[in-house]
């Protein structure tokens, strides 16, 4: 692994920013082939931002408190080349990870997506998908509470509603170190939840989900894991449905162009779970 002694580097982020007059926001989840842009009716501004390297002092962030958690658990599966094998042999490690660092009664993963960077590539299917390079959060809480009506069955939901439940990512490099775009991850901590983010239709071609894009705010504090390792996760939360402002509910998240990157790293790949995570 590189040197990892850097505590801070400088990075552009995209921020969102809504559509003109009150419209709802959206985008579709497949990109066009041709342009490889998702079609959307929003844009994007660039913001200069200080993103602190934390390795070191990981423990210092937890689930929890700052939205995030970084930890080191090499996975048993490695070679995550085929969907089917991925959920018969990550999905259960993964479930015993997630209930052994959060202390949950169920876990229900309900989908994962592999990313690996491609240079020059436009191509954004889901089978070829890239680093995402915006703010965002994958759920807002009307997105949450469908994905347990989605994927539970229907007799389970209405107690598993009346007790707190979570969405979590579970993200992890795979193959080599991430150090060419890596993940950063913004403390809940310098959120103004009522302000910074806006949600936005997520359009599949059979049904509608809903993300949060992050509008710019001054005071956002970003972290990342320098050179994070395939044999190191961070989980991220989306949703929190305990919101009376004791804990942490989303953390907005992006990859970002590391200027530090070595100009022989290799192109990032990673692998992210979303979990479905609820306790008695």
């Amino acid at each position: 692994m590189a040197s990892t002694d850097i505590s801070s580097t400088p990075a552009l982020l995209s921020y969102f920013v809504p559509p003109e007059n009150g419209v709802r926001a959206y985008q579709k989840i497949n990109a066009d082939p041709i342009t490889g842009e998702r079609e959307h009716n929003f844009t994007r501004s660039k913001h200069n931002a200080v993103i602190e390297n934390v390795r070191g002092k990981e423990d210092q962030y937890t689930i929890d408190n700052s939205g995030f958690q970084f930890v080191r658990s090499p996975a048993k599966h490695t070679s995550f080349n085929n969907d089917d094998e991925i959920e018969k042999e990550y999905y259960p490690e993964s479930i015993d990870l997630l209930k052994k660092l959060t202390g949950a009664s169920r876990v229900v993963i309900f989908d994962h997506t592999i990313r690996r960077q491609r240079p020059g590539e436009i191509d954004d299917t889901p089978q070829k998908r890239q680093p995402v390079s915006q703010v965002h959060v994958d759920q807002t809480t009307k997105a949450s509470i469908a994905r347990v009506h989605r994927h539970l069955p229907a007799e389970d939901v209405p107690r598993l509603l009346e007790k707190r439940f979570q969405i979590i990512n579970l993200w992890r490099p795979i193959n080599v170190p991430a150090l060419r775009w890596p993940l950063a991850l913004c403390d809940y901590r310098s959120v103004d939840p009522t302000k910074d983010p806006l949600p936005v239709a997520l359009v599949y071609p059979d049904r509608e989900g809903e993300t949060y894009g992050i509008t710019y705010n001054p005071n956002h504090r970003w972290k990342y894991l320098r050179g994070m390792t395939p044999e190191e996760a961070v989980l991220i939360k989306c949703f929190d449905s305990v919101q009376d402002g004791s804990v942490a509910v989303f953390t907005p998240h992006t990859g970002f162009e590391d200027p530090t990157t070595p100009p022989d790293a290799p192109n990032r790949e990673s692998i992210e779970l979303r979990a479905l995570v609820f306790y008695d």
